[in-house]
């Protein structure tokens, strides 16, 4: 046991055990799956700078036709699903203009 590399001894247990291959390829998907998504969140995200000389505060650099972490209906956007049973949207803007009119 002591001079078995460890594929070797992996494979003898995968030998004895053949339940053990799915819990093994889910392991194996999760961890790629999870490195995967940090490195998107290292090369795609904004809040990432990698780059402090050339560019110190890469925030600084976004046009306002950037959309930056709001959606586009606002920050408090309704689901359409919702929004169907709760009736037409009313703007207070709108609602006050017709008070004063």
């Amino acid at each position: 046991m002591a001079g078995t590399s460890l594929g070797a001894r992996f494979y003898r247990q995968i030998k004895r055990h053949p339940a053990l291959i799915p819990m093994i390829g889910f392991i194996g998907l999760g961890m790629g799956s999870a490195a995967l998504y940090l490195l998107r969140l290292a090369l795609r995200s904004p809040d990432v700078c990698w780059d402090r000389k050339n560019n110190p505060e890469p925030w600084n650099r976004l046009s306002p036709n950037d959309q930056y972490k709001v959606p586009p209906d606002g920050p408090r956007a309704t689901p359409p699903c919702i929004r169907s049973y709760l009736g037409p949207r009313t703007d207070r803007s709108s609602a006050a203009a017709q008070k004063d009119a």
